[in-house]
């Protein structure tokens, strides 16, 4: 299988204070699939470390009083063009985050309050429909699902993941060209 994944959940130290939200489990179980990482604010110009940044409306604020919004919108539009060329069966995004952030991402009140919404590339992704989760719903959710080793009337099955979803409609994915 194919995945695109935020940048941060491999190691890359890319996260606005410098660091990054590896996932050991997530790490190991992608080295047998290909994969894309990906940082749509990396890609809009802005440098890491860099001022913390949150939705606040239509925009997208840091605590610097800056509005950052062009930056956000360039690399979200520079990291869907990844994603389209690519062609990934899954994007696995950091939660939470203004660019990656699916279903709750921060209220742009910088007080840690969590509200209902979108991040930038992530709501781009599922406008296209485009399957996406965050790393949490992925570790709990699909990876478990893997049957690989299984057979089907003595001959195997390979992989297959099937999954349905709120805002993902009745995906299914194969490995092997299973259909």
């Amino acid at each position: 299988m194919k995945y695109a994944v935020s940048s941060c959940l491999l190691g890359v130290n890319c996260k606005y204070n410098g660091g990054n939200n590896a996932s050991s489990e997530l790490i190991d179980y992608l080295k047998e699939h290909e994969v894309l990482q990906v940082c749509p604010e990396v890609l809009g110009g802005l440098p890491t470390p860099r001022a913390c940044a949150e939705i606040s409306g239509e925009y997208i604020m840091n605590t610097e009083g800056e509005d950052v919004t062009a930056q956000f919108k360039k690399g979200a539009a520079l990291a869907l063009a990844q994603i389209r060329e690519f062609q990934p069966d899954l994007v696995i995004l950091q939660p939470r985050s203004p660019s990656c952030g699916k279903g709750i991402i921060y209220d742009g009140s910088f007080q840690n309050r969590l509200v209902e919404g979108d991040g930038m590339f992530a709501r781009l992704l599922l406008d296209e429909g485009i399957p996406v989760m965050t790393c949490g719903e992925f570790l709990e959710e699909v990876k478990p699902l893997s049957t690989k080793g299984l057979e089907m009337h003595g001959k195997p099955m390979g992989k297959a993941i099937f999954l349905e979803k709120k805002r993902i409609k009745d995906c299914k994915w194969y490995q092997n060209g299973l259909k």
